[in-house]
């Protein structure tokens, strides 16, 4: 593991909190074929291991990259095909933010061996210690449980029309977990009636929910792709909303302490 890439912090409990979106580090040999305005970041998950934080009080491991998805996108197949075909993407290194403006300047896009320069630099170290923690918190505890964090803008015409729901749960359409837990994390959103929910629309999980995400070989993945608006301001300078954040963070609580509530019963 490459500590200047990913940092893993290694729990007690089978349940590992995936932050794939949260870097901002942009390089210098990467930053320097950038459009000014790409250097802001702003398609960031900001703020979640803020928001996140009480996962290692409960005892979860954490990964936490520490470089832009402008830089590479974790959440990408390798391969780089569409997540969502049919709809605007975003690829493995993105030419595009997620208002469809251009990430590079003129003619500065990354090649194929560039691509797969970074593939190797930033993402195969991020895959190689998730697939890592799972593989150990297999081994103590027969299972083992995924959580991957998002965050986004709540309206991006670009990438989808209107306005997103406010907490969007992806199981990969009932693929990357069973669904006794698929429908045990749904009633938790559905008990709660200050968040607008979906489970499997728009965001239905990206690479790592449907990568990892294994239930008949003992792993769980789900995916919670959440609205900027439930925590922090949606305009520059995107700071963090305490008062916002302490009203979102119980649901994100039960929703975790549902996954680990199942994972113990189905062991």
């Amino acid at each position: 593991m490459k500590p200047d890439v990913v940092t893993l912090h290694r729990g007690s409990l089978p349940l590992l909190v995936s932050f794939p979106h949260v870097g901002t580090a942009i390089p210098p040999d990467v930053a320097a074929h950038l459009v000014d305005g790409a250097l802001a970041v702003a398609d960031t998950d900001w703020h979640l291991e803020a928001l996140y934080a009480f996962v290692r009080e409960l005892g979860a491991s954490t990964l936490v990259p520490s470089v832009s998805r402008y830089c590479i996108d974790l959440n990408r197949p390798p391969e780089n095909t569409p997540m969502y075909a049919g709809a605007n993407n975003t690829e493995l290194c993105p030419t595009r933010a997620f208002s469809g403006a251009p990430i590079y300047r003129e003619g500065q896009a990354p090649g194929a061996a560039e691509v797969e320069r970074r593939l190797q630099r930033y993402w195969r170290p991020y895959h190689d210690a998730l697939a890592g923690e799972l593989a150990r918190l297999k081994a103590l505890h027969g299972y083992a449980l995924l959580f991957d964090a998002h965050s986004i803008r709540s309206e991006l015409p670009w990438l989808f029309d209107g306005r997103l729901p406010d907490l969007n749960l992806g199981t990969a359409a009932g693929e990357s977990c069973d669904a006794p837990l698929r429908d045990a994390l749904s009633r938790v959103l559905q008990a709660q009636s200050r968040y607008t929910h979906a489970v499997d629309g728009r965001f239905k999980g990206g690479y790592i929910t449907r990568r990892y995400g294994r239930p008949g070989e003992g792993v769980q993945a789900v995916q919670l792709e959440m609205c900027w608006r439930c925590y922090m301001a949606e305009s520059p300078p995107y700071a963090i909303d305490e008062a916002r954040a302490r009203e979102v963070r119980p649901v994100l609580r039960a929703l975790l302490e549902t996954l680990l509530a199942h994972g113990a019963r189905a062991a």
